[in-house]
This record gives C-alpha cells, structure tokens and sequence, in this order.
C-alpha cells in the first residue's frame, strides 16, 4: 500500500496542476508589457520641435496631469530637426512596450510623406492613440508692417508679388503649408522664410526683421495680449473664443479654409493593444479635467480627445487633401 503522506500529495498536486498549466498558459499568451504591471518606470514623451513651440507647450501642461494619473514621471525629450523627423524616427525605432510616446502633428503624419523623396520613418511605424487638440492657426503681422486689417492686407499683397515675406516655423510644417493654401487661393506670391522652428520665426517678427506669419494660437496669443503683434485673421471655419474680432478669411471671400495644426499621441506600432487602449483612456480622462481644460482653452487650443481609430481617419483624409496641394504646388523639402 503507498504511503498515506505520499497519496495525500498526489492527491493534492492532482487538484493543482489544471490550474497551474492553466496560469502558464495565460502567462505564455501576455507580452512582456502586459505580463508586468505597467508602468513599473518613467516614460519618455518626444517632441520633435523645439522648446517654446505649441507641441511644446501641450506635451508640458499634460505631463503632470497623466503623470499623476499612471503613477509615473512623464519626461519631455525634445528632439528637433529636419521638421521633425529625427524626434519621430526615434520614436520610430524605440522598443513597443509604452515606455516611449510621440507628440505627432500634421506636419509629420501627413506633409512629411509628400515633401520628402525618402523618410526613415513611415507613418504605418505608429499606432495613434487619440488626437489630443487642435491649434487654431492665425495671420500675424508687426504692428508696425503697415497692415491694419485683414481686407488691405490681401489687397496690398495682391498689388506686390514677391514685395513680401512671411515666416514659417519650418519648411513642411503647417505653418508653411497653410500660407501655400492660402497663396493658391488668392493666386499671390509672398515670399517663404523657414526658421527652426516657432520660437525662431516669432523673434524675427517681433523684431520686424518679417513682416508677417502664420503661426499657432499656443504662440501668438500672449504676443498677441502684450500687443506685440497683431492677428489680421484666423484659419478657422468660424471665428474663435480668443479672438472674437478678429474675422475668417472666409469672412473676407477667401472659400474652404479650414487649417489647424492639430496634435496627436503616438507609440511605436506593435505596442500591445492592452496597452493603447489603456493610454487612449487615459489620455481622454486627463483632457477632460476642468482646471487643465480651462488652462488650455486660455491659449487658444481647442480639445479634441479623440481614440486612435478617429484620429487614423483624420490622418487619412488629411493625405487626400494636403498631398494633392504639395504636388499641385511643387513643393519640396528636398
């Protein structure tokens, strides 16, 4: 006869073992994010542009609240360059685990791709999380330009081809690529000056050294209250809260403008969707937080928490559009 010790520890091993194979089993299917509790480190948030800019300022004034929120230091890293594209190939190429996310705008999800014969990156490497706001996007010009309103502005530009210049925060940015829209609407030639960014373009206007810009709500508008510079018009489809008199440029007869520079979340593609969908929502809850709402609206940002599948379908009729202007245009960053 066994052992009575020896049976009972059959006996016992033979009611463990299922649910042993099964947690192996569970175990075997979870990715190596999912299988530990996430996030166990700190997470390193890329902006591709310079500090000062308006995906700057979002990624910073986000930071604390989802950082609270995931129990973990959010790290702004700015990686500018080349419109982008070194901040994005990084992201790009980091490990898919959600240790690494990228503020991603129209200028690398969209122009980028059309103004650029080759790129070490492709939109496909990400997976969108959600769209995070839109900037509305504003003629500015020196107050002292001789511009006074928005109407003798189009008319002195139209009577002068290539008298004037305007800023741009970069060659393929939505700045530059809303001026060009702008350009073949009203058939005038302006002449294009890129800088490195936003902070660069607005000095050099401020300074009078460029009579004029487009440039991002996030940027102008404190300019803008300091009377520093002056806002001719928005790109909006209708006027915006933070500058209720100042008109559209629908308003002035130029038709189908709409133009923001919007701000997306990004991972590398391959990030677990476990993972994704828990940054989608958080993402969603920090942007509905009164405080953090109200400090963003001041600036002219408009909210527009959105889940990655939306803001996939933003990047695809964004393509249709704005590739087609590139090639019509011939413009190149080459």
């Amino acid at each position: 006869m066994p052992h009575p010790q020896f049976s009972l520890a059959n006996r016992r091993r033979a009611r463990v073992q299922p649910w042993l194979l099964l947690a192996l089993a569970w175990a075997a299917c979870l990715g190596p994010a999912e299988a530990e509790v996430w996030p166990s480190k700190s997470i390193k948030w890329v902006v591709a542009y310079p500090a000062g800019g308006g995906s700057d300022f979002l990624a910073r004034q986000l930071a604390p609240q989802l950082s609270k929120q995931l129990g973990q230091t959010l790290i702004i890293d700015n990686r500018p360059g080349a419109a982008g594209i070194i901040g994005s190939d990084a992201v790009a190429k980091a490990p898919a685990d959600g240790y690494t996310w990228l503020s991603g705008d129209n200028g690398v999800m969209v122009f980028n791709s059309a103004m650029y014969k080759k790129l070490p990156y492709a939109t496909s490497d990400f997976a969108p999380l959600g769209l995070m706001a839109r900037f509305p996007l504003i003629l500015t010009v020196n107050p002292q330009s001789g511009f006074s309103h928005a109407g003798q502005w189009l008319q002195e530009v139209k009577a002068h081809p290539g008298k004037y210049s305007y800023a741009s925060a970069g060659v393929g940015s939505p700045h530059h690529l809303a001026m060009e829209m702008i350009k073949a609407k009203t058939q005038t030639f302006i002449v294009h000056v890129p800088y490195r960014g936003t902070a660069f373009a607005l000095q050099d206007v401020i300074a009078g050294v460029v009579p004029m810009a487009i440039l991002d709500s996030a940027a102008a508008l404190p300019q803008l209250r300091a009377g520093k510079l002056k806002a001719l018009a928005v790109l909006s489809n209708k006027r915006i809260a933070a500058l209720p008199d100042v008109p559209t440029l629908e308003e002035l007869g130029i038709k189908e403008i709409d133009i923001a520079a919007w701000q997306g979340l990004f991972v590398p593609k391959g990030t677990p969707e476990a993972l994704r969908s828990r940054l989608s929502n958080e993402l969603q809850k920090a942007l509905a937080q009164p405080e953090l709402r109200a400090r963003l609206e001041d600036f002219g940002l408009e909210l527009a928490p959105s889940d990655g599948p939306t803001l996939d379908g933003l990047i695809r009729q964004e393509t249709k559009i704005w590739h087609a202007l590139i090639k019509e245009r011939h413009l190149s960053a080459d």
